[in-house]
């Protein structure tokens, strides 16, 4: 008898924790300020009604077009995406996920303009910052207290493409971290390359070029954003002009190019500005958006084996420009932000076919280009 009460106490614990894992989560969007926006909003978003209650605002920061959270979920850092001549900005907020009170801690610069995407590190050593029209990706440290420090490294990349009118200059978009976060990953849309750096969080220039420090997609592309596949093996690249996601097989910093996939429809000829991409919880599917006159999520099933992606739907987004979208961490529902209609609207996964349901769940909030989630326990 004793020996089954000792085992019952040792596995209590463990089945009690998953029984009492997070199933609310606080939604934070980060928007332009240019229209009925006055900056970051929050809310209470439950995984198993699919449901989302207003419950915080933090007003005074110029347009937060996209944020991060720190994995304490102490801190949020939101980018200042001004201008196409001037420096833009970085802010950091101290964040209670209980009430959803965001409160403005310290600005920095982002030694570039238009900064427009943000990451932190793991560790909360630092976070990574992409100037789009400034085409550089700056590091700036993180302090003890969550504010930011001056920015520790600015790389300035050169170069153009094939069209003039958009890929005259550098445009860095975006920056990911590998899985062992020993690698940084950035685009650059102006120069049609992705970059890959070795990273050092505790360097006093944390970047360096990797062994193979970049590839270069088709001519005219324009890489965009990156999403890596919950087992480590594939990365995915989405390509914002040429509306394409490539999929690379991925090892130790190295990208080996597997496959290339379309997103728009046959007998397509509307304009195309694909933006986000995202894999599921658990690796079946991933999920693309692409705006322009298309305004649609595409579904794509994962091969198991070797990471290809086959065709399964593409859906309207409900709204005008789908630039950002989000996967809650239960992988029950997607929640897509349209830029341009001044919505958010709420589909439910269908987790054996990845099809999406709309739920007759939306948000209205003006101008939404950024959704995170941070668990509330």
């Amino acid at each position: 008898m004793k020996k089954y009460t000792l085992l019952l106490l040792m596995v209590l614990p463990a089945v009690l924790q998953a029984q009492t894992k997070s199933k609310i989560y606080d939604l934070l969007v980060g928007t332009y300020t240019t229209g009925k926006s006055q900056g970051i909003y929050v809310y209470r978003f439950d995984t198993e009604t699919g449901k989302a209650t207003y419950l915080n605002k933090v007003t005074g920061v110029n347009n937060p077009s996209y944020i991060t959270v720190s994995t304490n979920r102490k801190f949020v850092y939101s980018v200042n995406e001004v201008g196409v001549e001037r420096t833009g900005s970085v802010s950091s907020f101290s964040f209670q996920p209980k009430s959803g009170e965001l409160k403005l801690l310290n600005k920095q610069p982002s030694n570039g303009a238009g900064p427009c995407y943000i990451l932190a590190d793991k560790a909360n050593k630092n976070v990574f910052v992409a100037n789009y029209a400034g085409g550089s990706l700056s590091v700036l440290p993180i302090k003890a207290d969550g504010t930011l420090g001056e920015p520790s490294q600015t790389i300035q990349d050169e170069g153009s493409s094939v069209d003039k009118d958009r890929q005259d200059k550098p445009h860095v978009h975006t920056a990911a971290l590998s899985p062992d976060e020993q690698f940084l990953f950035y685009t650059d849309l102006g120069t049609d390359k992705l970059n890959v750096c070795a990273y050092d969080p505790l360097a006093v220039k944390p970047l360096a070029p990797a062994t193979t420090p970049f590839v270069m997609v088709k001519p005219g592309n324009g890489p965009r954003h990156i999403a890596i596949a919950p087992n480590k093996k594939f990365l995915y690249l989405i390509q914002e002009m040429g509306a394409a996601v490539t999929v690379y097989k991925y090892k130790s910093g190295k990208l080996n190019n597997i496959q290339t996939v379309s997103l728009v429809a046959d007998g397509f000829n509307g304009k195309v500005g694909a933006a986000d991409i995202h894999t599921s919880p658990d690796g079946k599917f991933l999920y693309s958006t692409n705006r322009g006159d298309a305004n649609e999520i595409e579904v794509f099933a994962i091969s198991p084996t070797d990471g290809k992606l086959t065709f399964v739907e593409r859906t309207s987004s409900l709204g005008k420009t789908p630039r950002n979208f989000v996967i809650d961490p239960s992988g029950n529902f997607l929640l897509v932000a349209n830029q341009n209609s001044d919505d958010i609207y709420i589909f439910r996964i269908n987790k054996k076919t990845g099809k999406l349901t709309y739920t007759n769940e939306k948000l209205e909030v003006g101008n939404p280009s950024c959704l995170k989630f941070a668990a509330v326990e």
